[in-house]
């Protein structure tokens, strides 16, 4: 199958971060999935944008979707790089299959997606409640999926057949926003050493590669699914204001106000990031807050372990570190069940063989 995928190339557009995730997980599995034997046209409009500006990049995709005539046109859009007339031309007049993946319909449904939506031939969200939505407004080819590990990149660096050697006793990877400076502060009083990395802590940020070696290394990998914190002056300003794509602010029509501020409510719900897969990719242990239906992925106590407050995290945290053969019993588990079930491989096989091009 010819597929033509559209998505950032660099973590959120600026190439001074390094590539993102998408080009990591959803890239990196189209080019490698069913021993490559698919053809990728890769289309980062970021890269494009930056090159030939929002209009050199719109006419730029649609010059290349009719000279490369794909069977499948795979978006993930960002915000407003690509103009709505542009992708209903291609839906409607280039005779490739659209599909989008929504990444956060738990709060961007009612301001983004549901009007995004409709352009495309296929959509597919990640969250539990997203369909029922979609369904309300009319749209029907909605398709329930997930993240994902992306199992040619994420692989356990420590040899199974050996003893492991840690290198961290609790670690976790991510910004220290909302509360999580402070869980980690109330870590080292109960006499938990955490070692954190990302922008904002001492650590700093880290590498890809890093990353992993940091996963499979750790006989504790923390999981803090709790979102920045929604309320505030900045995320009431997005109700009334916006940013667009060329930088400039604008004021929202106020039609707009009550879809905006329904996108704020949704930042309440905690829903399913990469890391819950990523982690058990990688044979490492992972404790994490609930989110979303995790539960449907992965068995609590089983393949992983869920928390339900501080002080329940503490007392897991401090009893997995006792018992060393039922964590790595755990984290095998969880590893074994993301080669069956949680791969983007997986993922992205079942979503085609749903719009009929598998």
């Amino acid at each position: 199958m010819k597929i033509f995928y559209v998505a950032l190339k660099y973590d959120y557009g600026d190439a001074k971060r390094g590539y993102g995730f998408e080009h990591y997980n959803f890239y990196d599995s189209l080019v490698k999935m069913d021993s490559g034997r698919h053809k990728i046209l890769y289309f980062p409009f970021d890269e494009v944008i930056s090159e030939a500006g929002r209009d050199g990049m719109n006419k730029k995709l649609l010059d290349v979707v009719y000279k490369e005539r794909p069977d499948l046109c795979f978006f993930l859009l960002f915000t407003d790089e690509i103009k709505q007339e542009t992708i209903k031309e291609i839906t409607e007049k280039s005779g490739a299959i659209t599909f989008n993946w929504f990444a956060d319909d738990h709060w961007r449904f009612d301001n983004f997606s549901k009007h995004w939506a409709p352009l495309f031939h296929w959509v597919s969200t990640t969250d539990s409640k997203a369909p029922e939505k979609y369904y309300r407004i009319g749209y029907k080819n909605v398709i329930k999926t997930q993240w994902a590990c992306n199992h040619f990149l994420y692989k356990p660096t420590t040899n199974n057949q050996q003893p492991i050697t840690y290198q961290y006793d609790v670690s976790f990877v991510g910004q220290p926003h909302s509360n999580r400076r402070g869980i980690a502060e109330k870590l080292a009083e109960n006499g938990i050493n955490i070692e954190c990395w990302g922008k904002g802590w001492s650590n700093g940020r880290i590498s890809q590669k890093k990353m992993i070696e940091i996963f499979s290394a750790s006989k504790i990998n923390l999981n803090l699914s709790k979102s920045s914190n929604y309320l505030n002056i900045k995320s009431i300003a997005r109700i009334f204001l916006s940013k667009r794509s060329d930088g400039k602010i604008i004021f929202n029509n106020p039609k707009s106000w009550l879809d905006n501020f329904k996108s704020l409510l949704g930042h309440q719900r905690e829903q399913i990031k990469g890391r819950n897969f990523e982690i058990p990719g990688c044979r490492g242990f992972l404790l994490t807050g609930s989110a979303d239906n995790l539960t449907d992925y992965y068995k609590d106590g089983k393949e992983i372990v869920i928390f339900k407050d501080n002080k329940d995290m503490i007392e897991k945290i401090k009893y997995y570190s006792a018992y060393e053969n039922e964590r790595e019993k755990i984290a095998n588990a969880g590893y074994e069940r993301t080669l069956k079930d949680h791969t983007y491989e997986k993922r992205f096989n079942e979503i085609f063989k749903i719009i009929g091009k598998l």
